[in-house]
């Protein structure tokens, strides 16, 4: 948890530099941190450099290298970016399926110690090059694309965006899969046991979640395209919500994986609207700024996510309990959703005909 937070209370300062400085320069520069963190892992000697560790991995791994990624596609990209922002979040769900696995099979013949040099120097000599090479190049939308896609006549600064009540009633949306996503992975074995499932029936489902989201990512690209992020912004939540309540009211042991089958709808449209929409309704020049701001805030519900849950099991409350009030609030943001993507539209249409 610490490292966790203090990841989130960082990445905002350091997410920045992706306006200042080219998304190469930026690459090598993290890609080499989150090296050096892999290695700090494997040598890591006490608590204190396992924290630090930790750290590193939480913030050149999971909060960097996603704000360089999705940064990037919301710039380069207006007219095909859910396209490409959907096929980038490819690597989210395909790393999800495959890592930890892969990780586990490998320290099954070597330590975990030797597990952790070897995935730095796969970060060295694989990752760091391909991604380098591929992403060297800076680009721009050409002609008027950016109009079509619905974006933004102006570029708001970070501090315009933190002013603006619409970015609160959207952040409603945004912190809800992040908390409720991790609190249920996190507590798995308190759920399991209260319904009598085995964890081979959940394990099953993570596979199940994978498919949807990545499925569900790749249509929910196509969408984004034809209308715009903010059209579509109230309807992510929605299957979340019913899942919640699914998972809190079923008995037979098929229910998890009805779960995960519409957690990995929400998860598939929500890593694409989120990589669509800060670029429409705030603009490009500070989208590295802004999204390092919201990265921050999804890593920092993440943490909470566990520890709220977990306190609310301590206090007796029951897992169905948890799970309706969970339902109850997706349900409830979507309705804000709509609201804010009702007024979204309208301030577009006030700009535009300024």
């Amino acid at each position: 948890m610490i490292a966790t937070l203090a990841s989130a209370l960082t990445l905002p300062i350091l997410g920045q530099i992706v306006d200042k400085y080219s998304v190469s320069g930026t690459i090598l520069f993290t890609t080499l941190m989150l090296a050096a963190a892999c290695l700090l892992m494997a040598f890591s000697p006490n608590l204190f450099v396992l924290i630090l560790a930790l750290y590193g991995l939480r913030l050149f791994g999971q909060g960097m290298m996603t704000q360089i990624a999705l940064t990037a596609m919301g710039k380069w990209f207006a007219e095909n970016r859910g396209k490409a922002v959907s096929i980038t979040s490819l690597g989210f769900s395909g790393s999800q399926a495959l890592l930890p696995y892969a990780f586990v099979v490998l320290t099954g013949y070597i330590s975990w110690r030797q597990g952790w040099v070897i995935a730095a120097i796969i970060t060295v000599t694989i990752a760091l090059p391909l991604t380098w090479t591929l992403m060297r190049k800076e680009r721009l939308p050409r002609g008027t694309v950016a109009a079509a896609a619905g974006d933004t006549d102006r570029d708001w600064t970070r501090g315009e965006m933190i002013r603006d009540p619409l970015f609160w009633i959207t952040c409603i949306g945004v912190m809800a899969p992040p908390f409720i996503g991790t609190a249920i992975f996190f507590h798995q074995d308190f759920m399991l046991a209260t319904k009598g499932w085995s964890l081979d029936v959940f394990a099953a489902s993570i596979i199940v979640m994978t498919v949807v989201s990545v499925l569900t990512g790749l249509v929910a690209g196509v969408i984004v395209d034809k209308k715009n992020a903010v059209a579509i912004l109230p309807t992510f939540l929605l299957p979340l919500g019913i899942g919640c309540l699914i998972l809190g009211f079923g008995t037979g042991p098929e229910t998890i994986l009805y779960y995960m089958v519409f957690q990995g709808i929400s998860n598939g449209f929500s890593g694409t609207i989120f990589g669509a929409i800060w670029p429409e309704v705030y603009g490009t020049k500070h989208l590295g700024a802004i999204r390092s701001l919201i990265m921050s805030m999804m890593v920092l519900f993440s943490a909470l996510g566990p520890g709220v849950v977990g306190w609310a099991i301590d206090a007796g409350v029951s897992f169905t309990t948890q799970m309706v009030w969970m339902g109850g609030y997706c349900l409830c943001a979507a309705v804000a959703l709509l609201f804010a993507s009702i007024l979204f539209n309208r301030r577009r249409q006030v700009q535009e005909t300024n």
